[in-house]
């Protein structure tokens, strides 16, 4: 996925440039795989076949792939169903849904995925609804309206009927519908266009998007049993993703919310999944002393040049400050350091060798020979001069400005001139979709989320400045060791002056 005319520059998550046609008045181009996880509930994946069955979206433009995730005993294809479906079985290798619906789409061939509860009932148009949205631009993700009822005692053929003619009234009782809460957040959030955590309301159902997309951020992580679908959610807006939640594609989820139900636990069970995955929430990350699988902020250091006490010192301040869950990522050319028989006192690379036995067995730093162009899945990458030492808030007061909703990048300049950034993940994956070739990302930046600039006194306080008595003068007045000590800028150490460093240099495109 590389940056094209067809990506309009959208601001945050306010979609408002994309003008969806009406449903019914538009002509479908894009075929799409309906992936539907199950584990048992024949008669519930019945009643959605037959709803799926009944679709104004082309039938010719359409697969449904149904994922048998190790149900006994095997659920089966009932006579009605969409003209194109196929019963596949997910491997043992795992399970749960995020299992059973990469196997899906391992087995599909729509450029679109349309991921489906088995226990889900769609109005006719829910297909067509959230589809035109695809058509528009491929890095949307579209979420469609649910609304719980309970499971209603009908016939397969007459749940089709029903569908087919707009007439769901008819077979239960609509008005006892169930409203989620997510459903009540995309009302109160204009769709999510005002959402500055839109990836929130991804939550399951019903949600759609380009296959491209969901292959470059790696597909459901297969280990997330519960809440799988927020955490893919959150890796599709690091990635740079718009979403879009339209509630003209309206659902009937068979059966009460979990969470309405048993809220204590069904909370519980999801909460140490998102919390090593999703850094954002810093609420499940109140635990001191903790380490985490993806960390909140990743600091970037070019330390090829760099003496071993230099990168200790960046390196301890990095790690030592009131964020626990930082990682630093210490770039050099570490593949070309020699592995086998060589001198251990000399040359080649003493400084780089000590280096990397020093931290190559820390689950906290990284070795790595280029930059990558974004610190996905982390939210944000700090990239500063490795000789101006962090203080211990400097990197959370930097976050405090660019937090969710805020500037996609923080431009922090000092008193000589050199610089360091704050990047959100977010917009650095944003611009690298829209970017022309050769055009500065921050620029792009700058239309999509803003940016913002400071001194670095902002986020380096001025402390004391002490004078060693020894090289005092006395000016005449006996202020000699009782003189005040001057104030002042954060003293630091002389390095290099280059404005950008080669590798870490000004934020540019890249193609995905």
């Amino acid at each position: 996925m590389t940056g094209n005319g067809s990506r309009p520059r959208i601001r945050q998550n306010n979609y408002s440039p994309l003008e969806a046609p009406a449903v019914g008045h538009w002509t479908p181009e894009l075929q799409v795989s309906v992936v539907i996880p199950a584990h048992g509930g024949q008669y519930v994946l019945d009643l959605a076949l037959a709803a799926l069955s009944a679709q104004t979206y082309p039938g010719h433009l359409t697969e449904v792939i149904i994922v048998d995730d190790g149900s006994e005993p095997p659920v089966r294809l009932p006579p009605i169903r969409p003209e194109n479906t196929r019963l596949i079985v997910a491997d043992s290798s795992g399970w749960g849904p995020g299992h059973a619906v990469n196997a899906g789409v391992k087995a599909s061939d729509g450029t679109v995925i349309q991921r489906f509860d088995a226990d889900m009932v769609v109005f006719r148009e829910h297909l067509e609804a959230l589809m035109r949205w695809h058509h528009l631009t491929d890095y949307v993700v579209a979420i469609g309206g649910k609304r719980f009822i309970e499971e209603p005692v009908v016939a397969v053929e007459d749940m089709r009927h029903a569908v087919l003619h707009d007439a769901l009234g008819e077979i239960t009782d609509l008005s006892k519908a169930v409203l989620h809460s997510t459903e009540q957040v995309v009302i109160n959030l204009d769709g999510l266009r005002r959402s500055k955590a839109p990836y929130h309301a991804l939550t399951g159902p019903t949600v759609s998007f380009h296959r491209a997309m969901f292959d470059a951020v790696g597909g459901f992580d297969p280990a997330v049993i519960r809440g799988e679908d927020t955490e893919l959610g959150y890796r599709f807006a690091q990635y740079g993703a718009v979403f879009v939640a339209d509630l003209e594609a309206r659902g009937l989820h068979i059966g009460l919310s979990t969470q309405g139900i048993n809220p204590t636990e069904t909370v519980r069970v999801v909460a140490p999944y998102l919390a090593h995955r999703i850094p954002l929430r810093r609420d499940l990350r109140e635990h001191g002393g903790r380490s985490w699988l993806v960390p909140y902020v990743d600091v970037v250091f070019d330390v090829s040049d760099a003496t071993e006490q230099q990168v200790h010192e960046a390196v301890d301040a990095a790690l030592s400050g009131t964020l626990p869950d930082v990682r630093v990522t210490l770039v050099a050319p570490w593949s070309t350091l020699p592995r086998g028989r060589h001198s251990t006192l000399n040359e080649p690379a003493f400084e780089l060798r000590m280096l990397r036995e020093a931290y190559r067995h820390d689950p906290r730093v990284r070795l790595v020979d280029e930059v990558s162009p974004t610190s996905f899945p982390s939210p944000y990458r700090y990239v500063g001069p490795l000789d101006v030492l962090l203080e211990p808030a400097s990197l959370e007061t930097m976050i405090e400005q660019v937090s969710e909703g805020g500037p996609g990048l923080l431009e922090i300049t000092f008193d000589d001139g050199r610089e360091a950034r704050l990047e959100r993940t977010e917009a650095v994956g944003r611009a690298l979709l829209l970017a022309a070739p050769d055009e500065p990302l921050a620029d792009v930046i700058r239309e999509t989320h803003g940016v913002r600039q400071e001194a670095s006194a902002a986020f380096w306080p001025p402390r004391e400045l002490e004078q060693d008595e020894s090289t005092q003068e006395d000016d005449g007045q006996g202020t000699d060791s009782a003189q005040a000590p001057v104030t002042g800028e954060v003293a630091r150490p002389a390095g290099r002056r280059s404005g950008r460093w080669p590798g870490l240099g000004g934020l540019r495109p890249s193609s995905r």
